[in-house]
């Protein structure tokens, strides 16, 4: 496997204080974050939550989509339960990139949905790979999660992986009049389970 374990640091935080830990893939060059609480390599399993990069609602605010206030909450939750993980991967866009998203922004803008935007580009409607988790997952010890997540895509990959997720956590939150169809396409076209706040 191309990734491997950097060095871990302190992180605090607004909900407190994590370990960050750097992870490398020397066969795309894109380093990946893990953040953790508490002690987290036990047999116990461990409220975890898989976050994509989205620099746009990540970093940048954006109420196009629902990530932001993923990332926020779930680091919320862990802080509050005082033990998780959350791993924080560079697949922005659903794995086609920023700049391409922004192209598929520009798609959206004239009317196309974010599975047909992504078509539209020569894209899958979601080009993520999460076999990179592996050797995240066996750095951390960790064998059995709690999966704060909407997109059942997400817990039958970990499943294939051979990691037992013991519970699907449902992770809602950042619902807005600017990405209602958004949300609603998450739904309809890629199965994500929403029931709306």
């Amino acid at each position: 496997m191309t990734v491997r374990y950097v060095e871990s640091s302190k992180l605090p935080t607004s909900w407190g204080i994590f370990d960050m830990h750097g992870f490398e893939d020397t066969e795309t060059n894109k380093e990946h974050v893990v953040l953790s609480m508490g002690q987290i390599g036990e047999d116990e399993p461990v409220l975890a939550r898989i976050h994509s990069e989205c620099l746009t609602g990540d970093a940048l605010f954006s109420l196009r989509c629902d990530c932001g206030a993923q990332l926020q909450a779930a680091m919320h939750r862990i802080a509050v339960e005082g033990r998780g993980v959350i791993f924080y991967l560079r697949q922005e866009g659903r794995g086609i990139g920023l700049l391409n998203k922004i192209r598929a922004y520009r798609l959206q803008d004239k009317g196309a949905d974010t599975v047909e935007a992504n078509e539209q580009l020569g894209f899958g409607a979601d080009m993520r790979d999460y076999s990179i988790l592996k050797p995240m997952l066996e750095h951390m010890h960790i064998k059995e999660i709690k999966l704060m997540t909407n997109n059942p895509r997400k817990v039958n990959a970990l499943k294939e992986l051979g990691i037992n997720v013991v519970e699907r956590v449902a992770h809602e939150s950042g619902r807005n009049p600017h990405n209602a169809k958004y949300l609603e396409t998450k739904k309809g076209k890629l199965g994500h389970l929403l029931e709306g706040e």
